[in-house]
């Protein structure tokens, strides 16, 4: 019985050590360990995977639906539009965070975006759903076209700004897609960037002010971070906290999207501080560096000899344990090269595959190449050798003539 009590407990720590060695595997392996349920970090350059967790699972996105309602308005309207509040607009449910906006309240498009984007405000994504689409339900189908236009096949919106909904849903990688598009605008980009904002009286209401809901850019805040950009959070009881958010610094900018969390900023932070330290941006090549030299047909002797140069820089995302100078291009030249050949003419392509993701741009010429006077020379020395033949051709026919003259007198 000691024996088999003895086994048991062996067996126990065994577990147990083995349970720490793998739940702090990541952390040896210098990933970073998070606690929300799904995450994805990017590149947003490339699209590369720096960070995933369960980034494919179908998740609720609470507020950071509200990205999709600010884009679509801004691809949509003018910023200085007047939008005015409904009845239906306001009927926000207990609970949800509002602006308090009243019915017959009128604002401007970009205010109604500061209070949806900053306070995340539930009434101003209705409303802006409204001005926009006519109605909420037409607005949600707009949300659900634009994400299938997209090619984001996991993702469904049943409302503008992510009431609770067992049909409300996406993943961290098609959320990091939506947001890599929604910063393509720059209107966007500002707004969603803003630590707060201040929305000037109406013709219901005194002036409001906002802090934004995104701690990330709020300068002093502890959980501050000073390479974010931008960044929606979100919160349900069945989401838990979400945040969908972007950073830059030393020209790598990061998307990253934080799903189920309990602390999102702090994992957001995490993951940030994870890529900004293992991967960086670096030129594989600079404008004009040469590639490859090659011999060019028909050139002339001091021209054909050509570099193949780089018309701009290449900047790739690469780890730093990775040494570039390693990474090898990969040609792949125009067919028939041949002379006259003009400065900077593109001659063919150079691709350099960094860790799965393939960078390419021009080879272009370094130099003038000029053709080879040498079948010119042969030419005009062909035609002077048939000249001088003739010529000789002639002189001894003329020769055999006199001489049968001479013979035929003396005769």
């Amino acid at each position: 019985m000691r024996v088999k009590k003895i086994f048991l407990i062996l067996i126990l720590i065994f577990f147990i050590i083995g349970g720490i060695n793998f739940s702090f595997a990541d952390e040896q392996n210098n990933v970073p360990s998070i606690n929300g349920a799904s995450a994805i970090l990017i590149d947003n350059r490339t699209n590369k995977v720096l960070y995933g967790k369960n980034e494919d699972t179908k998740m609720f996105p609470a507020s950071t639906t509200k990205i999709v309602t600010a884009i679509i308005t801004l691809e949509n309207c003018s910023l200085d539009e007047q939008a005015t509040a409904s009845f239906d607009a306001v009927n926000i449910p207990e609970g949800y965070a509002t602006a308090d906006i009243k019915i017959g309240e009128t604002f401007t498009v970009e205010q109604l975006l500061e209070m949806l984007l900053v306070h995340s405000a539930n009434d101003a994504a209705n409303v802006l759903a409204e001005h926009v689409g006519g109605s909420l339900e037409s607005f949600v189908s707009i949300m659900n076209t634009k994400v299938h236009d997209l090619g984001l096949n996991n993702t469904h919106f049943t409302n503008a700004y992510g009431l609770q909904d067992d049909n409300h849903y996406t993943t961290a990688r098609d959320l990091a897609s939506i947001m890599k598009y929604c910063l393509q605008n720059e209107d966007f980009r500002r707004i969603c960037g803003l630590a707060s904002c201040a929305i000037p009286s109406t013709n219901m209401s005194e002036p409001r002010t906002y802090a934004s809901t995104n701690q990330l850019v709020i300068a002093g805040n502890s959980n501050y971070y000073p390479y974010a950009t931008t960044g929606k959070t979100g919160f349900t009881s069945s989401a838990k906290h979400c945040l969908v958010s972007s950073a830059y610094n030393n020209d790598l900018e990061l998307i990253c999207v934080v799903l189920g969390s309990e602390d999102h900023f702090w994992d957001t932070r995490k993951l940030y501080d994870y890529a900004y330290s293992n991967y960086s941006i670096k030129n594989i090549v600079r404008t004009n560096d040469t590639v490859t030299t090659i011999t060019v047909k028909d050139a002339s002797y001091n021209t054909r000899n050509l570099d193949l140069v780089v018309g701009e820089d290449v900047p790739v995302l690469i780890s730093n344990s990775l040494d570039i100078n390693l990474i090898e291009p990969q040609l792949s030249l125009n067919d028939n090269i041949k002379a006259p050949i003009e400065k900077g003419t593109v001659l063919g392509r150079v691709t350099y595959s960094v860790e799965g993701v393939n960078y390419t741009t021009d080879l272009i010429a370094f130099s003038d190449v000029l053709e080879t006077k040498l079948p010119i020379y042969i030419s005009i020395g062909v035609i002077i050798l048939i000249i001088l033949l003739i010529g000789l051709i002639i002189f001894i026919i003329i020769k055999n003539k006199k001489n049968k003259n001479i013979e035929l007198l003396n005769e």
